[in-house]
Parts: C-alpha cells; sequence; structure tokens
C-alpha cells in the first residue's frame, strides 16, 4: 500500500523536481507498468487540481527518448522535450537481446555493452539540465566482472565510475552478483535490491496449499555464493538451510569459466520434501538442471526455483523435459529483464511483477524519503506467512 501522504505546501517536502521516466530501449513495457502505477498513486492523493500540482499530476510521466544511428553503425542519443530542472529515472534492461540496429545494412543485437554506450548517450544528451539524475538498473552491467583474477579487468568498478562522473547522483540495481562493487563509488547512491518479498509471494499464490515448515519444505542454496541469500530466505519462511557447492576443474576455462565436475551436497535429508532453490541469475541453467536431479535422486518431493534474472542462455528445452518427467515443479522470475516469449508461456513459469514496487521507489526517492520500509521486507513477508498459514489450517 502507498502509505505516506504527501500535500503540497503542507508538512511533507515537495519531490526534488518534477518527475520524469526515461525507459531506454527495450524497456518500454516495463516502464509503461510503473508510469500507469504512479499516475495512479499520485491521483489518489489529490482530490482537485490546483497550480502547485500541474508538474505532479500527470496523465504519463514518460520523457520521450531515443538512440538512433547511423548507417555506419555510430550512435547518438536525443531527448525529445524539455527536461530542465526534472528529477529523472533511466530504466535500463542491458540484458535484452532482442533489440537491434542497423549496420551496413546488417540487422545487429544490441549487446550490453551497446545498451551501457546508449545510457551514457542519454545522459549526455541531458547536458546537465536536469535537476538530479538517477539510473534504474536493474540486471548490472557487468556485474558478473565484479573481482579480478590475475590479469582481468574490472569492468563493473569502471563502468560505475563513468557514470558517476557523468552526473549520476543514484544507481539502482536488484540482486547484484557482488554487491561490494558499490565500493567503487562509495560517495554516491547505490542501491541493492532484493525481490524476496515479491517471489515468495508468487510462490504462495501460485501454490496455495504449500506447507511451509521445517517438517515439510527446505531451502536449498545452488552454491557457497548464493548462501547470504539463501540463509535469509530459510530465516524469514522458519525453514531448515542445505547447500550444494560446486568442484569444479581447475586447470581449464571453458567460456571463460572452469567447468563443474560435480556437485557435492551439504545438509539434512530433503527426501519427501518440497525444496526452494534461490538463484540471482538462471543464465544457461545447466547448474540448475545438474541441482534437480541430485535433489530428485535424494527423493526430494517439489522442487521450486525463484531466480531474479531468467535468461536461458541456451533455450529452453531442458526445463521442458525436467517439468514434463516431473523433476520440476514452478521457476518464479521478475519482469525487470527481457524474457523470450517461449519463456512466458511455459506451464511451469510463473512471472513476478515488480513494476508496483518500482513505482513506490521512484514515488519515494522523488520525494527524498527513507528507503527503508521498502528495502526491509521482513514484516511483511512474516503477515503473508501468517495468512498463509491461516488458509491451511
Amino acid at each position: 500500500m502507498f502509505q505516506k501522504t504527501y500535500s503540497v505546501g503542507g508538512e511533507h517536502e515537495l519531490p526534488v523536481g518534477p518527475l520524469g521516466i526515461i525507459p531506454m530501449q527495450g524497456t518500454h513495457e516495463l516502464a509503461t507498468l510503473v508510469n500507469n502505477h504512479l499516475v495512479t498513486m499520485r491521483q489518489s492523493l489529490f482530490s482537485d487540481e490546483n497550480s502547485l500540482t500541474q508538474h505532479y499530476l500527470k496523465e504519463s510521466y514518460v520523457i520521450s527518448a531515443s538512440c538512433p544511428r547511423f548507417s555506419t553503425g555510430d550512435g547518438k542519443g536525443v531527448i525529445h522535450e524539455s527536461v530542465r530542472g526534472y528529477d529523472l529515472y533511466i530504466i535500463s534492461d542491458v540484458g535484452n537481446y532482442s533489440c537491434t540496429y542497423k549496420m551496413f545494412g546488417q540487422e545487429c543485437r544490441m549487446s550490453p555493452d551497446d545498451h551501457f554506450q546508449d545510457i551514457k548517450r542519454i545522459i549526455s544528451a541531458i547536458g546537465g539540465k536536469a535537476r538530479r539524475i538517477n539510473l534504474i538498473m536493474p540486471l548490472l552491467y557487468a556485474g558478473r566482472q565484479h573481482k579480478r583474477v590475475s590479469r582481468e579487468s574490472l569492468d563493473c568498478a569502471i563502468a560505475l565510475q563513468e557514470l558517476e562522473a557523468l552526473g549520476v547522483e543514484n544507481i539502482i540495481t536488484f540482486d547484484a552478483h557482488d554487491p561490494r562493487v558499490q565500493n567503487a563509488i562509495p560517495i554516491k547512491g547505490f542501491e541493492n535490491i532484493l525481490p524476496t518479498y515479491q517471489i515468495i509471494k508468487a510462490l504462495v499464490n501460485s501454490e496455495p496449499d504449500l506447507k511451509i515448515d521445517r517438517s515439510c519444505m527446505m531451502v536449498v542454496s545452488p552454491d557457497e555464493g548464493g548462501l547470504t541469500r539463501n540463509i535469509y530466505y530459510a530465516n524469514v519462511l522458519g525453514l531448515d538451510l542445505g547447500m550444494f557447492y560446486k568442484r569444479r576443474d581447475l586447470t581449464r576455462m571453458v567460456n571463460g569459466k572452469n567447468p563443474i565436475i560435480s556437485h557435492e551436497f551439504l545438509g539434512d535429508s530433503v527426501e519427501g520434501k518440497s525444496v526452494l532453490i534461490i538463484d540471482d541469475i538462471l543464465s544457461s541453467g545447466d547448474s540448475i538442471i545438474d541441482i534437480v536431479h541430485e535433489l530428485k535422486q535424494r527423493k526430494a518431493d517439489k522442487i521450486y526455483v525463484g531466480v531474479t534474472f531468467a535468461l536461458f542462455t541456451e533455450g529452453l528445452d531442458k526445463f521442458h523435459d525436467l517439468y514434463e518427467r516431473g523433476m520440476l515443479n514452478r521457476v518464479f522470475s521478475t519482469n525487470l529483464t527481457y524474457r523470450q516469449n517461449g519463456l512466458r508461456k511455459a506451464p511451469w513459469y510463473v512471472e513476478v511483477d515488480m513494476s508496483k514496487f518500482l513505482a513506490l521507489l521512484i514515488n519515494t526517492l522523488n520525494h527524498d524519503d527513507s528507503l527503508s520500509s521498502l528495502l526491509d521486507p521482513t514484516e511483511k513477508i512474516h503477515a503473508l506467512m501468517e495468512r498463509h498459514k491461516a488458509m491451511n489450517k
């Protein structure tokens, strides 16, 4: 619920500036949902319009902008309306590979590098006229290249410092692979948000008869890197925790990483229990598939997978097969990045809508208010669990 009431000229502060949302290529669907929530929220705050609210109450907060390309592939950023004095929120999905551009007559798919360059172009087109620039980048650019091993580049840190130099005040991302990358820009706002409440809510809504207690269910971390994330789920749901760790062949590299030899399990028996596996990114899905097989060999009952970003870089066939064989029940993922059409239609896929949360986040930041209640979902999850248990008595 939208809990705080803002009154123009009253006890609460006015917004930082008129609100503007700039959706980058490939984010218009999400931006439209966010904009619709914002319009509804703000219209509910005022019974009538006056001159003080002309920039506050609008039919749309979306600012028209584009990044056209020359035939050689060179691009530029263009803002199609005034943004002077605005509090701007640029929304970018650097993982949206469905976006294309023409170069020498060839249709080229946009890579994360292309999306990031377009962000910089739009900031350049703003030309310092906005009051504040905020970047909502759910899938953090170069987030998986967060640390240096031997002679490697530190792409994520360099990208964050570029954004800082361009005048970005706040960067909002979701489930960063390693949130410590914010150390690269210690005096700028960096919010790393987890969709924990929304994923749990989607789970209980899609599986209303699911028994969530220690005797019937466990949380399992797919690797040691996701342990902190899964510890929180286990604690807030009151469940036991298990963990797989990956034995890798450190003598060779395949597709930029050491190949996995096997998955070893640490934890109590999963026999007869439902299992919830939580991860940040489902990339190829091979690790999850291996873990599902391992859990089924250990006689686990239902298996649910919750991820922030479901990429499926190697297609969906293996997951269709798991579902048809009764080995996988549901995959939950947010709408914060591009989802291929086949995934959205899959009977085992449940989409977790984050648009209302983003609208609340933007509205709160626009008023320079505390985000604490939005960033810590523990109380909301406990209340949700109480309702779920009451329904299953």
